[in-house]
């Protein structure tokens, strides 16, 4: 796309947000009517297809970037998406107002097990962009690439296993968690497609699939070169821009959630998206051919800690449960965009001393 003017490739750019945002919200619904109609979230291998599905837009701008050589577009896309994704519970706040703050009516405390989760596999890449190249398993695969898809791995069985067997009790008075799980049926709410055959709702899911992977991949490659047009570090624009482009589903899907009363599984889809696609470095390392973490660099290191200290402040507000909220949001919530907002400041100046 070098040869488009800068015009043309705003519009491409535009054009693969909103085919993003369209085919995210249809792949969603899909994705729970196929996971009700198969049960495909009762093993980890359906809990894997799942995460994909939902992860497809940094999927295809990690093939893409890593292909392509951008590897510090690509690992800003998956830590800086960490952050910009966990901001969306802000959204969700502000829609589940003006009374009770999110973290209060969530009534839950699975979604802290899977923020920790973020907090153990984001320290793998923090660990891990400290790796020399020298240490890649055959040359191509970081060690700490590895040990986050098996980090994650265990996170979610065990995550799992006090989901179905909690050995412990918790009374959260005032509390609406609505859902645990979107298998189960909403007692208002029709499911998703819920005249239409499996294989119509395959088909759509296909669908969804496809314009997802091929926004994605414009996505990557106009905004690739509009920053280097525009003298953006990648790092930056990977991590602020095009990951905001890339979360629009999950805003669309969190809204929704909310909407209907589902505040668990607004921050339990949040936290699991985030703990699931940094695995996504494994497979960026094999297409690269090269491990793509030690090239990460003090930008995504950045990134990474703010995605830490972002999913542990709606932790803490899952479990100290503020229970007033200030135009329209919790503490928690204009905490996090402050520290959201002082963050990406910090990460401008960075970048000029780096």
């Amino acid at each position: 796309m070098s040869g488009l003017s800068s015009p043309l490739l705003v519009a491409v750019f535009v054009a693969g947000a909103a085919a993003t945002w369209i085919a995210g919200v249809s792949l969603s619904k899909a994705t729970d009517a196929l996971d009700v109609r198969l049960g495909l979230g009762e093993d980890l291998g359906g809990i894997v297809l799942l995460a994909i599905a939902g992860s497809l837009p940094e999927l295809a701008i990690t093939i893409s970037a890593a292909a392509g050589g951008h590897l510090g577009l690509a690992a800003g896309n998956l830590i800086g998406g960490i952050a910009v994704q966990t901001m969306v519970l802000a959204i969700c706040d502000a829609v589940a107002g003006p009374e009770r703050p999110l973290t209060f009516l969530v009534g839950a405390l699975t979604p802290v097990l899977e923020g920790l989760l973020v907090i153990v596999v984001v320290s793998g890449v923090l660990m891990g962009s400290l790796l020399s190249s020298g240490t890649a398993i055959g040359g191509v695969v970081s060690p700490a690439s590895l040990a986050i898809v098996a980090a994650w791995g265990a996170g979610v069985y065990a995550i799992d296993r006090a989901r179905k067997s909690p050995r412990w009790s918790v009374s959260m008075p005032g509390s609406s968690p609505g859902r645990r799980h979107r298998r189960q049926r909403h007692p208002a709410q029709p499911h998703p497609f819920a005249t239409s055959s499996t294989a119509r709702v395959a088909l759509v899911f296909a669908a969804g699939c496809a314009v997802t992977l091929v926004a994605g991949v414009g996505l990557e490659v106009s905004g690739s070169e509009l920053a280097s047009r525009a003298g953006i570090d990648g790092v930056i624009f990977g991590g602020t821009v095009l990951a905001a482009a890339t979360a629009l589903p999950e805003i669309s899907s969190g809204i929704a959630a909310v909407r209907l009363g589902d505040n668990a599984l607004a921050i339990g889809d949040i936290f699991g998206g985030n703990a699931f696609q940094v695995c996504f470095f494994l497979l960026a390392d094999l297409i690269a051919g090269t491990p793509v973490l030690p090239s990460a660099g003090r930008l995504n290191s950045w990134l990474a800690s703010l995605g830490v200290v972002l999913t542990a402040v709606y932790a803490f507000g899952a479990i100290i449960r503020p229970n007033r909220c200030r135009w329209r949001l919790g503490p928690d919530s204009i905490l996090a965009t402050a520290l959201f907002a002082i963050g990406i400041a910090g990460l401008v100046v960075l970048s000029h001393h780096a």
